[in-house]
């Protein structure tokens, strides 16, 4: 089907746990504004600002800004963000009641039409509502279209049609079709076809409203797309300024904040002092603001989020690092087996990337389930083992290696059930390999070039790349937005850090 000019793809419905989750972030922001909880790492000293009570209308307008905020921050970090439909459940009372009217009103329409003589008031009141959205479809380029549409659509003289009972509802009714053809993204020319097929007036004007209204959400998800590269500038000011004024509200709003980067710098001097370091000086990496602040987002993909509120100024992206934690940890996971498997095979499945990526896939969907509460992890990776097992067997004996010994079998499947602590060795390593792989990658994150991969994470490359960019992409705009909330913090902690 011809088009005048591009419009939208459809990027198809992805239901991203990201999109989903906006409403509990504003209801965790608004519950904490009511709270106005004291700060939770000073114990009984006085507060720098003592807490006040907020009024009603304080409230809803703090609530609509960050909704405001929440909008803005999700179109530009949700790559897959998309304008959806409203969508009332179904059996739902809200349902019912909608069923039952547009039934009425089409039911109405249809006896009109059918009169005698056929009465046109509902009819031309829908074609100028159709007129409109096909108006509001058309970009500054489709000046031809447009002049076509308000010379076929011209309501005036439709309404005189209608009184000389000269109206063909048919005939205009193909054209917003045709039109609607001429306009429509091609994942729309289904519906078009479909539209075209039928006869009769009313389901086909039913039908017309259906699809303009898919239209519609294709055009706004196209206006999304296409401001998205230039959002950004305006994105950070816009959250910055608006997060002051909740801060200016509620002026204990970044204590979690900072209690996150306090807990953060004395990790560090602890590590420095087990090395040997002298941690009181001031020269030390583990002291200069930036390395705090990147080891402070890395500790996220670590937290315990039963025990420790998670920090404000990350707060809108609460799941987002959720997931991202959750795909750490099964990362870890895959690649404490894979290990496993080529320490203790190695030379019968060198040369066969194909076994190791068959294998990959196993273990992975043997992990799908890992962070549900039903999950067994002792009984998960048992079983593991043993697929392994069965598997290296038959791979090893058809490439002509000696088959896997009673002893060999054991000592694999001991190994990989081993996995299931979280003391235990190589999953430790490994996991202290991925944390640092994100760490270089945040310290690269100006350069083209990614960081190294470390040793024994490459059966799991692909994946761990993927997570790493969209981790870094996601700190790197948060440090952008807070830039200035953190650097008085930062200075505040590491001051207070060299004074003692």
């Amino acid at each position: 089907m011809p088009k005048e000019e591009d419009h939208p793809k459809d990027e198809g419905n992805k239901d991203s746990k990201e999109e989903r989750s906006q409403d509990a972030v504003e209801e965790t922001v608004r519950k904490r504004v009511r709270a106005n909880t004291p700060s939770p790492h000073r114990g009984n000293t006085p507060q720098a600002s003592p807490p006040r009570f907020v009024s009603v209308e304080e409230l809803m307008e703090t609530a609509k800004g960050v909704t405001n905020m929440t909008l803005a921050h999700e179109i530009l970090v949700n790559q897959a963000f998309q304008v959806k439909p409203a969508e009332v459940p179904e059996g739902s009372l809200e349902h019912k009641v909608k069923e039952i009217m547009h039934k009425a009103f089409w039911d109405y329409l249809e006896d009109q039409l059918k009169g005698d003589p056929p009465t046109y008031t509902h009819a031309i009141k829908l074609l100028a509502e159709i007129k409109e959205t096909l108006l509001s479809l058309l970009l500054p380029g489709h000046g031809r279209l447009r002049s076509h549409i308000q010379e076929v659509l011209d309501l005036p003289l439709i309404q005189q049609q209608a009184e000389n009972g000269a109206l063909d509802i048919g005939r205009l009714s193909k054209f917003i079709v045709s039109m609607m053809g001429s306009l429509c993204a091609p994942c729309r020319d289904a519906d078009i076809n479909k539209l075209m097929k039928i006869t009769d007036t009313v389901p086909l004007l039913k039908e017309i409203f259906s699809v303009l209204d898919l239209m519609k959400l294709d055009m706004a998800n196209f206006a999304v797309n296409s401001i998205r590269p230039h959002l950004v500038q305006q994105s950070v000011e816009y959250e910055r300024s608006k997060f002051q004024e909740f801060l200016e509200k509620q002026p204990n709003a970044l204590d979690y904040t900072e209690k996150w980067l306090e807990d953060t710098l004395r990790c560090l001097r602890d590590e420095a002092e087990a090395d040997g370091s002298s941690a009181a000086s001031s020269d030390l990496p583990t002291l200069l603001p930036l390395n705090v602040h990147n080891h402070a987002y890395i500790r996220l993909l670590k937290w315990d989020h039963a025990s420790d509120p998670f920090p404000e100024t990350v707060l809108m992206d609460l799941v987002r690092f959720q997931t991202m934690q959750q795909e750490t940890e099964q990362l870890v996971l895959l690649s404490s087996v894979l290990l496993v498997v080529y320490s203790t095979t190695g030379e019968a499945i060198t040369g066969l990337p194909e076994l190791m990526e068959t294998l990959k896939n196993t273990v992975n969907v043997m992990l799908a389930d890992v962070h549900s509460q039903s999950f067994n992890a002792e009984e998960a990776f048992a079983t593991i083992g043993e697929k392994l097992c069965v598997e290296l067997s038959r791979c090893v004996s058809q490439h002509g290696f000696s088959p896997f010994s009673a002893d060999r079998s054991d000592a694999l499947r001991g190994q990989v059930s081993a996995i299931a602590q979280p003391g235990n060795t190589v999953r430790k390593l490994m996991d202290s390999r991925v944390q640092s792989y994100f760490l270089a990658t945040l310290e690269s994150s100006q350069h083209k070039t990614p960081p190294p991969l470390p040793g024994g994470l490459l059966p799991v490359s692909k994946e761990l790349k993927e997570l790493a960019v969209r981790f870094s992409r996601l700190v790197n705009y948060n440090k952008l937005v807070f830039s200035p909330f953190y650097q008085k913090i930062l200075q505040k902690v590491l001051t207070g850090a060299e004074e003692t």
